[in-house]
């Protein structure tokens, strides 16, 4: 790492509180200095990721999210180091690493600094981050990927699926959910298993024989779209209920609509098809 002209400069940290946070006691991590941030900081990043938390006496949010980082560094057992920086006493380092915020995080990886933190995160978000410093390690051949472990009720969901038992798995999904509200997973596992649920043992050709000969029957096309929709054909199954979608009012134009949107939730939002779909959905609605 190469240290910019104005390494001795100060850094502004005007923006920070008054002292509230206790630093009496030790806080964890390796505490960095001019001395040992490219004697023993950058070596070790050759290794095995170094995340650097910049923090201040004067910022209760960052100290406790240094905290945080050592509760998570010991859960991983030397997967990667954690180091930290005292920027109102190591202005020359906080410089070095162009820190412009407290907190503010750093990642060193085979001796390259990748900034991935301006503000405070909680103990959930911070371990999504960490596992993506670490998949980012492992793709540079430095550290092991992690292995994402399996909420519970997801393994009780996919053993119920073994067994075709759909109200099972359904019901643990559920309840995941009401843990983890923004579980995307969860919510993905959910639906599948419920269109999973309202397809199982269908006759599809003659479903879709019969839309045809009906085509304003609602709940023939709703099921011709879950149809649909299972056999990959996205397009055809959202078409179908954005026509349904401006024949009907009321409740059976939310019927329609829910199920619009329990479909969008099967594919990648970003996917063009339900892109242009929502676009058509609000432009139907509104």
């Amino acid at each position: 790492m190469s240290l910019p002209p104005n390494f001795s400069q100060a850094v502004d940290l005007s923006s920070l509180g008054k002292p509230a946070p206790d630093t009496t006691s030790p806080l964890p991590g390796i505490e960095v200095t001019p001395l040992n941030l490219q004697a023993e900081v950058l070596p070790l990043s050759q290794t095995k990721p170094v995340v650097v938390l910049c923090w201040s006496p004067r910022s209760a949010e960052s100290v406790e999210l240094l905290r945080t980082f050592g509760k998570l560094e010991g859960q991983d057992e030397g997967k990667w180091v954690l180091a930290h920086v005292n920027a109102d006493q190591e202005v020359a380092v906080a410089q070095a690493l162009q820190v412009r915020t407290i907190p503010f995080g750093v990642v060193f990886i085979g001796g390259q600094a990748v900034p991935f933190l301006e503000q405070p995160l909680s103990e959930a978000q911070l371990r999504e981050v960490l596992n993506k410093i670490l998949t980012l390690a492992a793709q540079q051949g430095i550290g092991e990927e992690p292995v994402e472990a399996t909420e519970p009720e997801e393994d009780e969901a996919l053993a119920a699926l073994d067994q075709g038992d759909y109200a099972t798995a359904e019901a643990a999904y559920k309840r995941l959910i009401a843990r983890k509200p923004n579980d995307s997973y969860a919510k993905l596992g959910l639906a599948q298993v419920q269109l999973l649920a309202r397809t199982h043992g269908l006759d599809a050709a003659k479903i879709m024989e019969d839309a045809i000969k009906s085509p304003d029957d609602i709940d023939l096309q709703i099921q011709c779209a879950d149809v649909e929709v299972m056999s990959g054909y996205l397009e055809p199954a959202f078409d179908r209920l954005l026509r349904l979608l401006v024949l009907f009012d009321g409740d059976e134009q939310k019927r329609i609509k829910d199920r619009l949107l329990e479909l969008f939730a099967l594919v990648d939002p970003a996917d063009p098809r339900v892109m242009k779909a929502r676009t058509q959905l609000a432009n139907a609605l509104f």
